[in-house]
């Protein structure tokens, strides 16, 4: 029997589509359904008979229950599950959004992990023309960090995929991986050249993992059409080296310092004057800097946690002085900044918003430059 398919993404904000209701819809065509998508609380077009809601980060659990309350109540004869983060993340508080406890999706669907995600559901996304394919060339990580949640949702690196090719969409002409760590996959040169074949702007969104970095690696990335920066973290001390390493050897292939963004994790296990000194080493090595505050994975409020060596005053300093005399949540090495951070005594005097009019001026033209 054909069925009506209602795929939700809740009202938060996301940069990117829904990339499992995407693939839900593929899968659910494949078997002669009509699929329909729509964000937040909206009226469908046929009344559906079965209903997905997808999640996202644990903290934007409201507009989850939102949504499941309202599509209840609109169609109540509909089958409804909840997938996604959240879902998988915090089971237990998921349940008590009213949805059926057998109803609720934990992890990948594996039936649909390899189909051709159906981005004929958003031709336009927050505004504009979506003309980019999202990639998973492979799920986990060879790491196992305590701040991050891949390890509880797909363990270490697995179904790597020797080709991507058929997960290129039609028209496309950029790609977006998601893997967590693209290096560690086993297959990552034969996704590289098939990139290069198809001539795809590409963009490396969860970053790359310094420690893996090879002339080889660097060779390889700078004949690619990088779409905006190349990211790489800087999240312990003792990363440093490798981190170093990373953006000299791009550089030394061709890639521009300023091209190269680098995480700073703060909030978690090191101190405000670590941070402090982590952002001055990427300054030196000519990169941008941008401080990813911690959230604790299993979080139900964003920004709340505070970690034993950080206090309220101190997170303020660098949100504050990210919005100020930051660019897109980034520190740009532009040299009022540098020198500002070099000759700061400590880690309050370096985020203090005291910036003379010729600092604020080399932030404008950088501004005009991008």
């Amino acid at each position: 029997m054909r069925r009506n398919v209602l795929l939700v993404q809740p009202d938060y904000y996301s940069q990117y589509p829904p990339l499992g209701l995407l693939k839900l819809s593929s899968y659910h065509k494949k078997l002669g359904d009509d699929t329909e998508f729509v964000k937040g609380i909206q009226n469908a077009e046929k009344e559906p008979n079965i209903i997905y809601v997808t999640s996202l980060f644990t903290w934007a659990w409201r507009p989850v229950w939102k949504a499941i309350a309202y599509y209840k109540r609109a169609f109540p004869e509909a089958e409804i599950w909840l997938g996604g983060l959240y879902a998988t993340l915090l089971l237990e508080h998921a349940e008590l959004s009213g949805i059926d406890k057998s109803h609720i999706f934990k992890g990948v669907f594996k039936k649909a992990e390899n189909l051709l995600p159906d981005y004929s559901l958003v031709p336009k996304w927050n505004g504009k023309n979506w003309d980019a394919s999202i990639v998973f060339s492979s799920r986990g990580c060879i790491r196992d960090c305590g701040y991050c949640a891949v390890p509880r949702l797909e363990g270490k690196i697995c179904a790597a995929k020797k080709s991507i090719k058929k997960l290129i969409w039609k028209g496309h002409r950029r790609i977006i991986f998601f893997d967590n760590n693209f290096l560690a996959s086993p297959y990552w040169r034969n996704i590289l050249d098939e990139v290069e074949e198809l001539a795809l702007r590409v963009d490396f969104n969860q970053g790359l993992d310094s420690r893996l970095f090879t002339e080889e690696v660097a060779k390889r990335i700078a004949r690619l059409k990088i779409h905006d920066v190349i990211r790489l973290s800087y999240d312990y001390s003792q990363e440093g080296t490798y981190v170093k390493k990373a953006i000299d050897l791009l550089n030394k292939n061709g890639i521009d310092r300023r091209k190269i963004l680098v995480y700073t994790l703060f909030n978690y296990s090191e101190s405000p004057e670590e941070l402090l000194q982590r952002i001055r080493d990427i300054f030196r090595w000519g990169a941008a800097c941008y401080p990813m505050r911690y959230q604790p994975v299993y979080a139900l409020e964003k920004n709340k946690y505070i970690a034993p060596k950080w206090n309220y005053n101190r997170l303020e300093l660098v949100e504050r002085a990210r919005r100020v005399i930051g660019y897109g949540g980034a520190f740009p090495p532009y040299n009022g900044l540098v020198d500002k951070f070099e000759r700061a005594r400590d880690f309050d005097e370096a985020f203090a918003l005291r910036e003379p009019v010729r600092e604020k001026n080399d932030l404008c033209m950088l501004r005009q430059q991008n």
